[in-house]
């Protein structure tokens, strides 16, 4: 499927919107000029265009298989692997001492919604590795990092997140998976997990397994569980892969979509493994992996409504119906309606994005705890409303295509099919509500407040030159306020919990409006301005029956009975 990597997009929010100079400012990522940014952006937008956008349908086409317990990939998988690991793309962000860039985060997040707009099924793969690499860099010995950080930087090695098990999904504490010390500073791990992203592949020398489980003293619940690095092949003395572990990949799962990636049960037999973090540490460490993971998907969504966007145009502007100035559909009020929204939509989540992983930069730079506060707050927000943004977007992308988008030659089908996952997994979006409306408050809404606080001063200067599209900005911002308040003095977290989704909407839709209108502000006469305007005017007032619907409380949720509901 032909892609077009939106550059002048990431151009103009690094420039204007997420405050991408405040990051290259920084002695840590000094080396992140305007130049080298815009170079980067533009060699990986020419790899995610010529290499990866043609792998987007024969994955679809061709799934991953496993024959004879041997798995193999789609068709082209393998070059489109060695494109990404060649390109460096895999270790952007991995420290220089291990062969990574060093790059801030907000330009990897970038780079990987690219690829994931070309295609996803492939980017679930360095994304995988780019998970345990943040969780090696931040938790393992100095032993391990020697040894795995390079080859998994380098793209050599694969690697893995393995956290679920049939019993133990969103309660992780649930798991049954054991380890026992071998008596040699390793472990012997036995379980099984499924859903397991990239589980195996064929084109990389080996693949790292990080794996949750419990050591014969561990406690039941999430504070016993232990992490432990499980590889594929055990390396042998000179670092290089030798004999197989005991593990295999039992299965594939037969998935809705992102056929092209295999998901896999993973069976371990007392597989030799060593320790990552410290004993019973491991929920420390799957935090770690998690949080680089939502920020990832979030990113997945907006990569996927990106190409459903492209894709959708294109056939709008081709298709013959009806009568209209161009001849083609793209005239007709409601298509108009729908790319107008898919189109700012789009651009409202990858401003999220970008602001989220620009305020995970300006934490690891400053050491400043209300950068970390504030990229603690984007990060659900960042989750939820990117890939919500991907699954409503695709899914207008198909009805733009007609009758057309629900026959599957065409494509428009496989992004909706795709994205649908990724409100599931890493946490589901519900859960990340629940989390924003709790844990994320636990400061008595005092991060919220600050960035509330930023978007009405901003709202405020902007009425000067654009009062039409500032006023209803800090209108939203002032009722999303006094919601947070209401949010905060709530003692039954069941009340908070049967709002939160709603409540997290709301707040992404103000923090559109706040980007738009900074992007609006950039290019006070252009497209920009045309895009904010109609995402202000028309999409904005959706926060309104969102908050009113957040403060409902939990007791309509539970009027009906189990039984009643049956009935």
């Amino acid at each position: 499927m032909p892609y077009r990597a939106p550059i002048s997009d990431y151009e103009l929010l690094f420039r204007h919107v997420v405050g991408f100079d405040k990051i290259a400012a920084t002695e840590k990522f000094s080396e992140a000029s305007e130049d080298v940014v815009s170079a980067i952006l533009t060699e990986a937008g020419k790899m995610c265009e010529e290499v990866m956008a043609p792998l987007q349908r024969p994955g679809d086409l061709e799934p991953a298989r496993l024959e004879n317990g041997v798995l193999r990939t789609s068709p082209g998988y393998a070059d489109g692997w060695k494109a990404i690991a060649e390109g460096g793309w895999v270790g952007m962000s991995g420290d220089p001492e291990y062969g990574g860039m060093g790059l801030p985060i907000a330009l990897t997040t970038a780079v990987n919604e690219m690829m994931s707009a070309a295609c996803l099924s492939l980017q679930l793969a360095p994304l995988m590795s780019q998970g345990q690499i943040e969780a090696l860099e931040h938790h393992a010995s100095d032993e391990l990092k020697a040894l795995y950080l390079p080859k998994l930087i380098s793209g050599e090695w694969a690697g893995t997140m393995n956290l679920t098990e049939p019993q133990a999904g969103s309660d992780v504490g649930a798991l049954t998976s054991k380890a026992e010390a071998n008596g040699d500073g390793t472990y012997a791990v036995t379980g099984q997990k499924i859903f397991i992203s990239w589980g195996d592949n064929d084109f990389t020398q080996n693949v790292c397994h990080l794996v949750l489980a419990r050591l014969p003293d561990g406690v039941p619940g999430t504070k016993g569980i232990s992490l432990f690095l499980v590889p594929k092949y055990l390396p042998d003395e000179d670092g290089n892969p030798g004999v197989a572990n005991d593990l295999k990949v039992v299965s594939l799962e037969h998935k809705m979509g992102l056929h092209g990636s295999p998901t896999c049960v993973m069976q371990y037999d007392g597989a030799k493994g060593w320790l990552v973090g410290k004993e019973h540490g491991g929920m420390a460490a799957m935090f770690t992996m998690m949080n680089n993971a939502r920020l990832g998907v979030g990113g997945q969504g907006v990569g996927a409504a990106e190409g459903a966007y492209q894709h959708a145009l294109a056939y709008a502007l081709e298709r013959k119906q009806g009568k209209t100035p161009s001849g083609t559909i793209i005239d007709h009020a409601d298509v108009r309606r729908m790319l107008m929204g898919m189109r700012a939509d789009t651009f409202a989540a990858r401003a999220i994005m970008l602001a989220n992983a620009a305020a995970i930069d300006m934490a690891n730079a400053t050491g400043d705890s209300e950068w970390s506060a504030r990229a603690a707050l984007l990060t659900p927000i960042c989750k939820v409303f990117g890939t919500e943004a991907g699954m409503r977007v695709s899914e207008t992308g198909v009805q733009v295509h007609g009758g057309m988008g629900f026959i599957e030659e065409t494509g428009a089908a496989q992004y909706y099919r795709d994205v649908r996952v990724t409100a599931i997994y890493e946490g589901t979006n519900g859960i990340q509500a629940m989390d924003l409306v709790a844990r994320k408050m636990m400061d008595g809404g005092e991060a919220a407040s600050r960035l509330l606080d930023e978007i009405e001063d901003h709202a405020e200067q902007a009425r000067a030159t654009l009062p039409d599209l500032a006023g209803p900005v800090w209108e939203a911002t002032e009722s999303l306020r006094e919601t947070t308040e209401w949010f905060v003095a709530q003692s039954d977290m069941n009340t908070r919990f049967a709002g939160a989704v709603p409540y997290l909407h709301a707040f992404a839709r103000v923090l559109g409006a706040h980007y738009h209108l900074k992007a609006a502000q950039a290019e006070p006469k252009g497209p920009r301005f045309k895009l904010a305007r109609y995402y202000i005017n028309a999409l904005l007032p959706e926060y309104a029956g969102l908050l009113a619907q957040a403060q409902n409380g939990a007791d309509d949720l539970y009027a009906l009975s189990a039984e009643e509901l049956v009935a």
